[in-house]
């Protein structure tokens, strides 16, 4: 009788592992579900960075691709911007997800995450690198997201 309780047991536990998903895995599909196919916020890339003065950044995005990225003096990020390359590699809410999950898969010593709770996607990410180094952290921030049509 102990046995069938025991194996009984492992087996619940077994099915519920199964079963069970990550935070950002369920805030992925929520942001997923919500079908967001057109949006503008704005993204706060804190660093130790010369380009602090440069954010927030106003980004608009259309099917997963960055339709604009401008500075807060209204000036548009081109693509021959230095800068470019850098912002673009967080201006998109699939991009902020797929950072999230590298960080947390081992890309970063130390992770914190505060998703948005209608649809999902990762409001604020603190990343430090390396723990023991300085200047190395990383905070993405969205903030005024709108949904466009």
């Amino acid at each position: 009788m102990k046995k069938i309780i025991l194996l009984t047991f492992i087996f619940i536990l077994t099915a519920c592992s199964f079963g069970a998903s990550s935070e950002l895995d369920r805030n992925r599909q929520i942001w997923q579900d919500s079908g967001v196919a057109h949006y503008r916020f704005s993204l706060n890339v804190g660093c130790f960075c010369v380009f602090r003065d440069k954010m927030p950044l106003i980004v608009e995005v259309q099917n997963g691709e960055i339709i604009s990225m401008t500075y807060p003096d209204g000036t548009l990020a081109a693509l021959t911007d230095p800068n470019y390359e850098i912002f673009s590699q967080h201006a998109t809410i699939e991009r902020l997800f797929t950072e999230l999950e590298s960080g947390q898969s081992g890309g970063a010593d130390e992770v914190t995450v505060t998703y948005d709770s209608t649809l999902g996607f990762p409001s604020e990410i603190f990343f430090d690198f390396i723990k023991a180094a300085a200047d190395d952290e990383l905070t993405l921030s969205v903030s005024d997201f709108q949904v466009l049509k």
